[in-house]
């Protein structure tokens, strides 16, 4: 199985997005909770606040749809975003290639 990495990407007016934060707070005790996700981060654009991207490694694609979308942790996850399921302009699971590595910055940055 090959490790994937799922981008959803959300547009969330102004006046949202402290409840879609809090939301997301919410979703992701399940998050944590499931054996199929490694790690997840949800992030806020800068040039354009009303967009967010959340990236989930999962162990699988597989193991995302079937296992997570199947599995005991899933109800509470979609509980807990679903008013904000209409705002998703873009959900889709990718591959990992080998370009990667780590910038000159790497372990200076500040959370």
């Amino acid at each position: 199985m090959t490790t994937t990495v799922e981008y959803i990407r959300y547009r969330i007016p102004s006046d949202g997005r402290k409840d879609f934060e809090d939301a997301y707070r919410r979703a992701a005790e399940s998050l944590a909770a499931a054996p199929e996700c490694i790690d997840y981060e949800l992030a806020h654009c800068q040039e354009e606040p009303d967009r967010y991207i959340l990236r989930i490694r999962w162990t699988s694609v597989e193991d995302h749809l079937e296992g997570f979308g199947r599995g005991e942790h899933f109800p509470a996850f979609l509980s807990a975003i679903r008013p904000y399921v209409k705002a998703i302009e873009e959900m889709q699971h990718y591959v990992l290639t080998d370009v990667a590595g780590p910038g000159k910055a790497a372990g200076q940055e500040q959370p």
